[in-house]
């Protein structure tokens, strides 16, 4: 197995210190947003063979296993990532696979540079993810009802509000979300801005339930995205507790340390929060306008003490194991890839002590034990 050495993505709305906190390093001072482990393009983890990348590209097969390579290609299937946020992260939506397909081969039809700021998909993949919280995590995910919605909106006492709180009333549940989402994104950029202003100081007067728009705004004043935020469901995660964010499913991570795995892709169309590239008609063309629970999953008792978190994804399995003093040992070994993320504590797998923000990767049918006394997320594939 490869012990591997993972960059860390400085990104504006990363935490200054909540990765430094589980290395136990002293912050730099600069954004630590994301930690990546795995073999994609961008910021591939490297080993003491060359990047996983490089490692996978040489020898598939017996790297990922021939079942995995059957399934899903010659390529590393999932991404597993330490997630930081000290600010709200943009509201966003993945695409499906279909879409995701379609969407590229249009673009690439097209002539839109893969590198081009107004690009929406950079790959042929769609990218369900889960996001389990280390610490306590906030986060938006789907759409609320809309009439709660609505009674939201209206306990705020905004004047230029009162259509959306109309619209949401009076439409089937479907075409409400997506009227009001329309309006939203595409009113008067001006007249939004006040608008936003105004819904930010009444949020920030009632705090309670309104406090986390109150943020939001903080961070993205005059932002159309703000007004959107509140037509979602709001969520707190307690350490050990996830969300799993299928195709279509507005979201928005706000504040809080957790272990993210995702499929291998970069598809993603933004709704707000944010001073990137907005395709409205497509992403109304993406989104689900269907009001749900949020869904908060928690592990569920697997065989020899693992905790699975269940998801509809096959690209990813994301488990964990807590070891309590003097365990005896388990055995991980798979016909799949893996890579193991130490949480907490110090547990050792093969020749490698793990310490906290610490992995390896596992070749398919490679020998794996982990023993000591911490935590261990386990990341594999569904075969």
């Amino acid at each position: 197995m490869d012990r591997l050495d993972n960059t860390v993505r400085p990104y504006a709305w990363g935490s200054t210190t909540a990765i430094p906190r589980l290395l136990g390093t002293e912050p730099t001072g600069e954004p630590q947003a994301e930690m990546w482990m795995g073999a994609h393009p961008g910021a591939p983890s490297r080993t003491g063979r060359g990047t996983l990348a490089e490692v996978v590209d040489a020898d598939p097969e017996r790297e990922l296993g021939a079942a995995t390579v059957a399934k899903f290609g010659p390529r590393l299937p999932f991404l597993l990532k330490l997630l930081a946020a000290g600010s709200p992260l943009s509201l966003q939506v993945h695409p499906d696979l279909t879409q995701a397909r379609a969407g590229y081969e249009d673009e690439e039809r097209r002539g839109v540079p893969v590198t081009a700021p107004h690009r929406n998909y950079k790959d042929t993949n769609h990218k369900p993810e889960l996001i389990c919280a280390l610490t306590e995590f906030d986060g938006l995910c789907g759409f609320r009802d809309p009439l709660r919605a609505a009674e939201l909106l209206d306990g705020l006492g905004v004047d230029s509000l009162k259509p959306y709180v109309d619209l949401l009333h009076a439409s089937p549940e479907e075409a409400a979300l997506r009227e009001v989402l329309t309006a939203v994104l595409t009113a008067d950029p001006d007249e939004m801005a006040r608008t936003v202003t105004e819904t930010a100081a009444a949020c920030d007067r009632l705090g309670g339930e309104y406090a986390p728009y109150a943020g939001i705004a903080h961070h993205y004043p005059g932002d159309p995205g703000v007004i959107a935020a509140m037509l979602l469901n709001h969520v707190r995660l307690q350490p050990g507790e996830a969300l799993y964010l299928g195709a279509g499913v507005p979201h928005a991570y706000l504040d809080g340390l957790g272990v993210e795995i995702m499929a291998n892709s970069d598809n993603v169309l933004r709704c707000g929060l944010t001073p990137k590239h907005v395709d409205v008609p497509e992403l109304l063309r993406i989104v689900r306008f269907e009001a749900a629970d949020p869904g908060v999953l928690r592990p569920e008792a697997g065989p020899d003490d693992e905790e699975v978190y269940e998801t509809p994804t096959d690209e990813f399995r994301l488990s964990r194991y807590v070891l309590p003093e003097g365990a005896p040992a388990h055995d991980l070994t798979l016909d799949a890839p893996q890579i193991l993320l130490c949480t907490a504590g110090a547990v050792r797998t093969g020749e490698h002590e793990l310490t906290p923000g610490h992995s390896v990767f596992v070749p398919a049918g490679e020998k794996a034990e982990v023993s000591g006394t911490g935590t261990v997320f386990r990341a594999t594939v569904v075969l």
